[in-house]
C-alpha cells in the first residue's frame, strides 16, 4: 500500500497555470496606439450611443416584469452589429445596480447562445444547469423545467433568460422554440425571455401564426445604423484622442453604411487604417487619413474569401445568391440542399442559364465547402460512409509513398463527387446529399459585396 495512503494524507491535484504578471500592461502609448485599442470590437465602450431609445423599452419591460412578478416574452431582431446584444447587457447591469442598491426585487439572470450549443434541445440542459446546478439529459430538464414554470411559488424569484442566436434552434417539430415563447406566458412562470434573432418575423415563419398572435410577443427591432450613427459611434470610441481625420472617418461610415449598417464592420476598418497609418513612415501627424482608409477598405476587397467568391464560376456564385435567398426566405441562416437545389434552378430560369442537374450542383457545394466558404454536412456521394474512410486511407497511403501532400477528407469528397459527375464513377445517389444543411462559413455581408463589386 502507497505510505501516502497510510499516512491519510491526500495527494494535491495540480493544475495548470500561467505565471503572474510582473508589471502592468502599459496602456498608455502613441495616440494611434491608444486609438487602435479603443476601436477594438472587445474594448467595452463607457456608453451606448444612437440606441437609447430600444434600451429604455427593453429596461422598461423587463424592469416591470420582475416587479410585478409576471412572465413575459419580447423578441429582438435586427441585421448583425446592430448593437442587440449589447443593448441587452447594458440593461441587466443596470437592473443589477439596482437590484444590489435595494430598489429592486432579486432575480437571476442567465444568458444562452444558440451558437454554442451541440443540438437544439441542449438549451434545456444548459437552462437548468445555470437555474439550479442539476446536470441532466435534455429530455429529463424539458420535464423539470416544464413542472417548475407550471406551479406557483411566491417564494421563487423571477428569472430573465437571454437566448441569443435564437434561429439556431430551430428544429423539424419546433418544440424548443415553442416552450420559449410557451413559458412566460404560464401564470405562476415568473419568467422573463429575451430572445434575440436577424429575422424580424422569424415566430410567424417557424410557428403557426394562430401560435405566434397567442402568445402575444413583444416586438422591438434594431434598424440598421446610419452613416451619422456610426460616424458617432466611432466618436464615441476614441473621444479624447485626436486620431482621425474628419473626412476619413466620414469615408468610412459612408461605406459601411451603403452596405450593412454593421458597426462591427466599421470599428474593424477604422483599427486596420489606425494600424496603416502607425506603420506609415511618412505619417509625421500621427492622424489617419483617406490614404490609410483606402488602404484598409482595399484590404478587406482583397480578403481570401473575397477574391475566391470573384473568382468563381458562374454557377458557382448563382449557388452562393440560392443559398442567401433561402436564408431570407426561412429567417433562418441555415439550409437544406434540395431548397437550395431549387432556388438555384429559378435563379437559373430568371437569367436564362441552362439549369445543372442535380449532381452538378452536389458538386458546386462540395467545391464551395472545400474552399472553405460552406459549412456543410459530411457529404456521401454515393457512397457509404465506410467504404468512403478505406478508400480515403488508401489515397493518405499512396500520397505519402509518392510524397505528395495529403489531401483532406472534404478535399477527397470534392475529387469523389468531381469523378462522380464526369461519370468516371458509378455511385448511387443518396439521400443524405439531398438533405445534407449547409451554412455559410462568411458573413452574408462579404458574399454580397463580393458579387457585387467587380
Amino acid at each position: 500500500m502507497d505510505h501516502r495512503k497510510k499516512s491519510g494524507m491526500k495527494m494535491r491535484v495540480k493544475t495548470p497555470s500561467l505565471p503572474k504578471r510582473v508589471q502592468q500592461l502599459n496602456m498608455t502609448g502613441t495616440v494611434l496606439e491608444q486609438a487602435c485599442r479603443k476601436l477594438h470590437i472587445s474594448a467595452i465602450p463607457d456608453s451606448l450611443p444612437c440606441r437609447e431609445d430600444e434600451f429604455s423599452d427593453i429596461y422598461q419591460f423587463v424592469r416591470d416584469k420582475i416587479v410585478d412578478g409576471l412572465g413575459g416574452c419580447m423578441y429582438i431582431s435586427g441585421v448583425p452589429g446592430t448593437g442587440k446584444t449589447a443593448t441587452v447587457r447594458q440593461v441587466v447591469s443596470n437592473l443589477t445596480e439596482e437590484y444590489v442598491s435595494g430598489y429592486l426585487p432579486a432575480f437571476k439572470f442567465i444568458e444562452l447562445n444558440g451558437m454554442k450549443l451541440t443540438e437544439p434541445s441542449q438549451v434545456y440542459a444548459q437552462f437548468l444547469m445555470h437555474l439550479t446546478g442539476q446536470k441532466v439529459t435534455a429530455d429529463h430538464a424539458a420535464e423539470l423545467l416544464e413542472k417548475r414554470f407550471s406551479a406557483a411559488d411566491r417564494r421563487r424569484d423571477s428569472v430573465l433568460l437571454l437566448v441569443d442566436e435564437l434561429d439556431l434552434l430551430w428544429t423539424r417539430k419546433q418544440r424548443v422554440m415553442y416552450n420559449i415563447f410557451d413559458w412566460p406566458t404560464r401564470k405562476h412562470s415568473k419568467l422573463v425571455v429575451l430572445a434575440i434573432a436577424n429575422t424580424m418575423d422569424l415566430p410567424e415563419r417557424l410557428l403557426l401564426t394562430r401560435i405566434a398572435s397567442r402568445m402575444g410577443l413583444t416586438r422591438m427591432t434594431f434598424q440598421p445604423y446610419t452613416f451619422r450613427q456610426l460616424q458617432e459611434i466611432i466618436l464615441s470610441r476614441i473621444k479624447g484622442i485626436p486620431a482621425f481625420d474628419e473626412d476619413a472617418l466620414q469615408l468610412v461610415a459612408r461605406k459601411v453604411a451603403a452596405l450593412s449598417g454593421d458597426a462591427r464592420r466599421a470599428l474593424d476598418i477604422c483599427r486596420r487604417a489606425t494600424e496603416l497609418a502607425g506603420l506609415d513612415e511618412n505619417n509625421k501627424t500621427q492622424i489617419v487619413a483617406m490614404l490609410h482608409v483606402d488602404a484598409a477598405l482595399q484590404e478587406m476587397c482583397s480578403a481570401p474569401k473575397i477574391i475566391a467568391i470573384r473568382n468563381s464560376s458562374l454557377h458557382e456564385k448563382i449557388f452562393l445568391r440560392a443559398i442567401l435567398a433561402e436564408f431570407q426566405r426561412t429567417g433562418i441562416e441555415e439550409a437544406v440542399f434540395n431548397k437550395v437545389y431549387r432556388q438555384h434552378i429559378t435563379l437559373c430560369r430568371f437569367e436564362g442559364v441552362p439549369p445543372p442537374s442535380v449532381s452538378q450542383v452536389s458538386l458546386l457545394c462540395a467545391k464551395l465547402s472545400s474552399y472553405r466558404l460552406l459549412l456543410s454536412e459530411f457529404q456521401r456521394t454515393g457512397i457509404e460512409e465506410a467504404v468512403f474512410n478505406k478508400v480515403y486511407r488508401q489515397h493518405i497511403t499512396l500520397c505519402r509513398f509518392e510524397g505528395v501532400p495529403p489531401p483532406s477528407v472534404s478535399q477527397v469528397s470534392l475529387l469523389c463527387a468531381k469523378l462522380s459527375s464526369y461519370r468516371l464513377l458509378l455511385s448511387e445517389g443518396g439521400r443524405a446529399d439531398m438533405h445534407q444543411k449547409i451554412r455559410l462559413n462568411i458573413s452574408q455581408d462579404d458574399v454580397l459585396y463580393a458579387l457585387r463589386t467587380k
